[in-house]
């Protein structure tokens, strides 16, 4: 439905025939072929057959450059700037009210809020149907040039039975994989598991010795969070190196967002501290959103998204995961081939409205 929606936008900002845009307009769509991928030629073609009502600024233009635009759109864009600078100047954009922020909790209540939200942290696994859900992965690395390219893309399927998951292979840079010829743990490069609660568990449990600081309100999509910083004092989280057939179990650090009204972890940033200085590895981050997903009539928080990025000297690996097709397990269903970008999965970061 999404890609229905942009192209009739592309298709409504064409007809320049029938009537002008507005540079809000404009901007708009910039910014959701930005978000969408759009090919760089084709949004340039479209602002080509724009005509506008009202100026566009060159500032307005570098502000779409820094968001993303590519060079032709950018080029498109500095022409229709010149065209419209006899035109009358955009209204100013009106002031939203900021949102009231909550009061800060007291210290007390701060403790039963993190008592509570470790209470789901550690049971999260238990509350959680048996059900299957495809898992899709983007590898991308950069040898040391600066710059990230694409690596492969690996689809599996993910089992979660008996508060276990269990990953399968079905296909490799769009190529099937039959007779589970290709296992989970033998795929090389940068993998990762334990994003169905394992982590969560590892951080809140108390032989980790975690230590919990209040920081700040924010919102997703539209929800107040609570944004909780933490460190573990003990490791929990583990890294293994192929090439020297090294492992090595870390203490982490980063933040927590828990939902104010379920008490229930929405995101995650998490670092690792202590990596030995002569191990390959030399750092690791992740970064996890949950969201709620419909199994069998009910909802549950489960993953929807996560980032997992890793250093070793001058290069880096960045995996990019997508949780997609959540469905109770045995029942019959087909797994999903679409690996196509899914922007809108990650969760929005914004204040709520009230």
């Amino acid at each position: 439905m999404r890609k229905i929606w942009v192209a009739m936008l592309v298709l409504a900002l064409g007809a320049s025939a029938q009537s002008k845009r507005t540079v809000d307009e404009l901007v708009s769509y910039i910014k959701t072929a930005i978000a969408a991928h759009y090919k760089d030629a084709d949004v340039a073609a479209t602002i080509q057959s724009i005509r506008l009502s009202n100026r566009l600024d060159e500032k307005t233009v570098d502000e779409l450059q820094h968001l993303g635009a590519q060079p032709r759109t950018v080029a498109a864009l500095h022409k229709l700037a010149a065209a419209s600078a006899s035109l009358p100047e955009a209204a100013p954009a009106a002031v939203k009210a900021e949102p009231v922020l909550p009061p800060p909790p007291s210290q007390g209540d701060f403790q039963a809020i993190v008592s509570e939200i470790r209470d789901n942290a550690l049971n999260y696994t238990k509350s959680l149907p048996n059900y299957l859900c495809t898992q899709i992965t983007k590898r991308h690395i950069d040898p040391g040039t600066g710059s990230f390219r694409d690596s492969d893309i690996i689809l599996e399927q993910l089992s979660f039975f008996d508060q276990k998951e269990n990953y399968t292979v079905k296909m490799v840079n769009n190529s099937m994989v039959t007779n589970n010829s290709v296992q989970h743990d033998k795929l090389g490069g940068a993998t990762s598991s334990g994003e169905f609660g394992s982590i969560l568990r590892a951080i809140f449990s108390p032989e980790s010795e975690g230590q919990f600081t209040w920081q700040r309100w924010t919102g997703l999509n539209g929800h107040w969070v609570y944004v909780i910083g933490f460190q573990t004092e003990q490791p929990i989280y583990t890294i293994t190196h192929d090439g020297s057939k090294r492992t090595i179990h870390t203490r982490v650090h980063g933040q927590i967002f828990a939902d104010r009204d379920t008490k229930m972890v929405m995101r995650l940033h998490m670092e690792c501290d202590g990596i030995p200085p002569d191990f390959p590895i030399q750092s690791v981050t992740l970064d996890q959103d949950y969201d709620f997903q419909d199994i069998g009539g009910h909802d549950y928080v489960l993953p929807l998204h996560s980032d997992i990025r890793s250093r070793e000297g001058n290069y880096r690996a960045w995996n990019e995961v997508t949780f997609r097709s959540y469905h109770k397990y045995g029942t019959e269903s087909t797994i999903t081939f679409d690996t196509t970008d899914q922007t809108g999965d990650k969760l929005k970061e914004e204040k709520p409205k009230k």
